[in-house]
C-alpha cells in the first residue's frame, strides 16, 4: 500500500516541461478527475466504477513514471500493464478497462482525464501566465470545444 503513495509524490510531466511552478502531482490529477466524476457523472452510468477507474488510471506510473507524447511511449502499454500486475493485480480489471475504452464508463472517465486537464491548464494560465494552448487543445480533439465550454 505504501507503494501506491508515491504517486502523491510524482509531479505531472507536461507541467513540468511546459515551466509550471509547483506543478500538481499524478494522484492530485486522479483526485481532480473523482471530484468531476461526482459532480458530473451521468446517472445512466455506474458512478462509483467511475471514480475507481479515475483513481487507479495513472497508478502504474509509480513504476513507469508519468510518460507525454514527447517521450517514447512504444512500450508504455505494455509497461503499465506489467507495473499494474505488480502493484495492484485486484484492480487489474479496472485499469484493463480503462485502458481497452470499450465500455461507457471508461470512455467518460478518458473525457474526464482530457477535461480536468483542460481546467489545470486555465487555471495556470491564470495564475502563472503561461501560454498552455497545446493542453487545450489537445483536450479540445477528445471532448470537442463545446463540451470544454
Amino acid at each position: 500500500m505504501r507503494e501506491w503513495l508515491h504517486l502523491k509524490q510524482i509531479p505531472r510531466t507536461g507541467w513540468v516541461r511546459a515551466g509550471v511552478d509547483l506543478p500538481e502531482s499524478v494522484a492530485a490529477h486522479s483526485w481532480g478527475m473523482s471530484i468531476l466524476a461526482m459532480h458530473l457523472c451521468p446517472e445512466e452510468l455506474d458512478r462509483m466504477r467511475v471514480i475507481e477507474l479515475c483513481i487507479v488510471h495513472d497508478l502504474p506510473e509509480v513504476i513507469v513514471g508519468d510518460l507525454t507524447p514527447h517521450d517514447d511511449t512504444s512500450s508504455k502499454s505494455y509497461d503499465e500493464h506489467e507495473a499494474m500486475k505488480k502493484l495492484a493485480p485486484q484492480w487489474l480489471d479496472r485499469f484493463e478497462e480503462y485502458e481497452a475504452q470499450e465500455t461507457a464508463e471508461s470512455k467518460f472517465v478518458k473525457y474526464l482525464d482530457k477535461l480536468d486537464m483542460a481546467l489545470m491548464a486555465r487555471l495556470y494560465e491564470d495564475s502563472q501566465g503561461l501560454d498552455l494552448s497545446e493542453f487545450i487543445q489537445s483536450a479540445r480533439e477528445v471532448i470537442g470545444e463545446t463540451n470544454l465550454k
